[in-house]
């Protein structure tokens, strides 16, 4: 079987097979500033409660803080949604980005986690089966405790090779043009050398953007690069660890509708082009392309080796006249050891703007909106047209160090 499989079929406690719909006890489910109103409106008309609000995460992060009247309005109904329910796993507003505070606190192996948010895919980094739903899915959810869902078919991805040059960041965008939106209601399933030595905040790199190419998640075997982060990132005990260890899923064989294999050897590092994150170009076809703004951070690339990378660049340089860089850590506890390293120190002294935790640019609702015909070079995962603000400005995609170099420069490049 497939990784995927292997988790509902090991939660459900009999064999299931791609294809099977199957309904299925949700053991972390989440909501956001944006979608919490919406699921509790649908939770009001169904006259229902929450079932399980010890397995329910709140966490504020879109507009915050709130920018606009409607925005203080949304949040005001969501803590109402909080209080009413008495749910405690609430996370109010700058302790970070819903995806980061769920890999810092909350995801484990083998859990299923529903996500009123399309990038909750980014937790099967932790061989847990983790999607996105709808406000109206996500409050059916809430009432019952459980959902359906259709098995998807796997998708086996293999990356081999080295190449101490590019990052997580470049070979997504690279399985993203391979694959581009071919993966609608599919699994992606991470694997090979490359993935396998890969620390956890790439691998999470890699299953957060499983959605641009339409897959309903990604997913990586849980071994012991996962049992590391969650012995040092939980304080998780030794019999907790050895625990999950032994529960651990390994695939033999999978069941896999395609496998590819990306050779990473010789590649150049990749940069997502207007409008899609699947109209990616190696960096030497795009070099020179003058930028606006650029934008380090998301729920794709916020974290604290994100940010270690973007220092080592800008350490010591000033960002270019012409150039806005927004910094924006993924959550508190990176805000805090970024601090702890004088990695803020870096950027500011560099002339970037630091904001707090949370999606900031990343969705065009706050912080770094684009004005018609501006150009930003950003870490996140998504350059829809209009995305950013006005429709006619222009979103790049790229690594953190692409960034933080192109930063410097003015333009988009790889040379320091």
């Amino acid at each position: 079987m497939s990784l995927v499989e292997e988790i509902i079929s090991k939660k459900l406690g009999y064999r299931v097979e791609a294809g099977e719909t199957v309904t299925i006890d949700v053991d972390l489910a989440m909501t956001h500033d944006g979608s919490t109103p919406l699921a509790y409106r649908a939770l009001k008309e169904m006259d229902a409660k929450v079932k399980y609000p010890e397995k329910v995460v709140i966490c504020f992060d879109h507009n915050i803080p709130a920018n606009t009247v409607k925005a203080a309005e949304t949040q005001k109904m969501a803590l109402e949604f909080v209080k009413r329910f008495n749910i405690k796993n609430f996370h109010k507003g700058g302790e970070g980005i819903c995806h980061q505070i769920l890999a810092e606190s909350y995801v484990l192996p083998n859990m299923f986690v529903a996500g009123g948010d399309s990038h909750t895919c980014t937790h099967g980094a932790f061989g847990a089966f983790a999607t996105g739903f709808g406000a109206t899915d996500m409050a059916y959810i809430y009432a019952t405790g459980e959902t359906w869902i259709k098995v998807p078919e796997t998708i086996r991805v293999n990356i081999v090779g080295k190449n101490e040059r590019v990052s997580a960041k470049d070979i997504v965008l690279r399985v993203c043009k391979e694959i581009g939106k071919r993966a609608i209601y599919k699994a992606i399933e991470f694997g090979g050398e490359v993935v396998r030595d890969m620390e956890m905040s790439g691998r999470l790199t890699l299953c957060n953007m499983a959605i641009e190419m339409g897959a309903k998640t990604g997913v990586i075997e849980a071994d012991e690069k996962t049992f590391k982060y969650l012995r040092e990132e939980r304080d998780l005990g030794e019999s907790e660890i050895n625990k999950l260890k032994r529960e651990a899923i390994k695939v033999e064989e999978g069941n896999y509708i395609k496998e590819i294999e990306i050779d990473i050897t010789d590649m150049e590092e990749q940069i997502a082009l207007p409008h899609s994150p699947d109209n990616v170009k190696a960096i030497s076809e795009v070099e020179g392309v003058e930028i606006d703004q650029v934008f380090i951070g998301s729920c794709t690339n916020g974290r604290i080796e994100d940010l270690r990378e973007a220092a080592k660049y800008l350490k010591g340089r000033k960002v270019h006249d012409d150039v806005k860089l927004i910094v924006i850590p993924a959550s508190k506890k990176v805000y805090l050891k970024a601090l702890k390293e004088g990695l803020i120190e870096i950027f500011i002294k560099a002339g970037a703007m630091i904001c707090p935790p949370g999606c900031g640019p990343c969705l065009g609702a706050h912080q770094g909106v684009l004005a018609e015909g501006e150009v930003c070079l950003a870490t996140s995962n998504r350059n829809f047209r209009g995305r950013m603000g006005h429709p006619n400005s222009y979103i790049y995609l790229s690594s953190p160090k692409i960034a933080a170099i192109s930063a410097i420069k003015g333009y988009i490049t790889n040379k320091v």
